[in-house]
């Protein structure tokens, strides 16, 4: 039974860099960019953010997430779905690109597609993260941030063992925005 279920996997293991029971972490590659841009384009995956990034901004993200897995060794890495090989998102590390009293710092993160949730995939692929993070990486700690209102990240925070912090305000968010509030949560080593 589990050489049968072998066979019918279509993915490579030596593609990725670490693999959890149902998801391939990897790096961003250009055929990522069209289910990439796609998954941004949902206002329901966006609802969370202060704009929907058009085609040409959402590449470019896919871009820097790439160059900085090559700068330093992890990004908010590309996950496929092991089962159909199928891009589901993203799941990994960031170095923060904003400046607040906890910063400089590793954040966590997670965006995946719509059909993607209700599947656990999230605190699955954290939960991996967070032990390839720690024992691979030599990370100390790791800070995590979502808006106030977003109940849906928190609970992934809360489910991988993540303390919260408090809450701060968002130098990248203009003022009195619905989404400047954010959540802070941290898990050490």
């Amino acid at each position: 039974m589990v050489v049968e279920a072998i066979k019918k996997i279509k993915f490579n293991i030596m593609d990725y860099l670490f693999t959890s029971a149902r998801l391939g972490f990897r790096n961003w590659q250009e055929k990522d960019k069209i289910p990439f841009a796609k998954m941004n384009a949902d206002k329901d995956v966006m609802e969370f953010f202060p704009k929907t990034p058009t085609k040409k901004e959402s590449d470019t993200l896919a871009d820097r997430l790439k160059k900085h897995y090559v700068n330093y060794g992890f990004t908010f890495f590309a996950v496929d779905e092991l089962s159909t090989n199928n891009f589901i998102g993203f799941i990994g590390f960031i170095n923060t690109s904003f400046t607040a009293y906890f910063t400089p710092c590793i954040e966590i993160g997670w965006r995946l597609q719509k059909t993607s949730w209700h599947k656990g995939f999230a605190t699955e692929g954290a939960k991996r993260c967070l032990k390839y993070g720690f024992e691979e990486l030599n990370f100390k700690e790791i800070y995590s941030i979502t808006p106030l209102k977003n109940s849906k990240s928190e609970n992934v925070m809360l489910k991988i063992g993540m303390k919260k912090q408090g809450t701060f305000e968002h130098p990248s968010i203009e003022d009195n925005h619905w989404l400047k509030t954010e959540l802070l949560y941290k898990i050490t080593k």
